[in-house]
């Protein structure tokens, strides 16, 4: 398997995950690649390529339907970033310790979730004002 850091270093790759992303938040069960192509504007055989890459680092997984391919984001992996970034993200990490000490290994998980669902919900409101018109 490529290093996660390898692979999400491609900007392609990280707009395919972040499409993937905003979908699943609004709810989507996939993504097919006409919809990717047509969001990001890339050739098929460019996104086929870097889906290939992707479902290679078990960042997305497929659904088939006939002849039809659907990409869904498996955003497991990344948990090696976040783990390689937080010791450098200075003293807020160790008021976050400090919480996490507090909290049961459950309330820590349940906080985890919660403040990745608030940080997607964010992003999720940032794209779509940007969309609207006038903007």
């Amino acid at each position: 398997m490529a290093d996660i850091f390898d692979v999400i270093a491609d900007g392609t790759r990280r707009d395919i995950l972040r499409l993937l992303l905003d979908r699943a938040t609004a709810g989507e069960r996939g993504t097919s690649v006409s919809h990717i192509v047509s969001e990001l504007g890339a050739s098929q055989p460019t996104v086929s390529k870097h889906l290939k890459v992707l479902r290679e680092a078990h960042l997305v997984s497929v659904r088939e339907e006939g002849q039809h391919r659907y990409y869904s984001l498996s955003a497991g992996p990344l948990d090696e970033v976040d783990d390689w970034l937080v010791p450098f993200l200075g003293d807020d990490d160790d008021a976050d310790s400090a919480i996490g000490s507090v909290l049961t290994d459950s309330a820590a998980h349940a906080a985890d979730v919660v403040g990745r669902a608030a940080a997607s919900a964010k992003h999720a409101v940032t794209s779509a004002l940007k969309k609207l018109p006038g903007r």
